[in-house]
């Protein structure tokens, strides 16, 4: 009688190159990462129609590119909202939350969530200038870029952007990080 293996699981099957989906999510859950709220404005369909939306996503995958000119990058999800609406708008915000904000990082994350503009209906955030996108207030940091690139890699797009704007609503705390699939903040 022939022998057969048992069928592995999906996150066990290995890649052509040999790591697992297991493998790879274990090895990168322990390189922490800054905490980011990437937001949007999604424009009226038509003027006379209903008001346009704002759109908010947590991002883990953000970085600095070049100082000059000033450049950032963050990876998004391929098909997510804000691929959909970054490949159309290319106006956007970014917020380096703090430790304080970790409710902030959580309620944009979750998948299967309640509309956007009920997400933003009780945060504090002022309106980007250039980008009509929301700026959270108590961010260690908030930006206005536009997209110069959009680079398909695998299931994700990298997004470059150029820093139009910078700045620093929040001298207080710490950082908010994500290690080993938790929100931290240094200490």
């Amino acid at each position: 009688m022939p022998q057969t293996s048992p069928t592995p699981s999906a996150a066990t099957i290995l890649h052509a190159e040999g790591v697992s989906d297991d493998e790879f999510r274990a090895a990168m859950s322990r390189l922490a990462a800054g905490v980011v709220l990437i937001t949007a404005h999604e424009p009226p369909l038509a003027a006379d129609g209903p008001r346009g939306e704002d759109v908010g996503m947590t991002a883990t995958a953000f970085m600095s590119v070049s100082l000059d000119p000033p450049l950032v990058l963050v990876s998004l999800r391929n098909g997510s909202r804000m691929d959909d609406l970054l490949s159309e708008q290319p106006m956007w915000g970014a917020s380096v939350l703090s430790e304080s904000q970790r409710h902030i990082a959580g309620r944009f994350a979750m998948r299967g969530r309640i509309s956007d503009r009920l997400l933003f209906e009780d945060t504090a955030y002022t309106r980007g200038e250039l980008c009509g996108a929301p700026l959270m207030g108590g961010a260690l940091a908030v930006l206005e870029c536009r997209t110069e690139q959009r680079v398909e890699a695998g299931d994700h797009t990298l997004v470059i952007g150029r820093v139009l704007r910078a700045g620093l609503p929040s001298a207080d705390g710490g950082p908010l990080t994500y290690f080993r699939g938790r929100y931290r903040h240094l200490g």
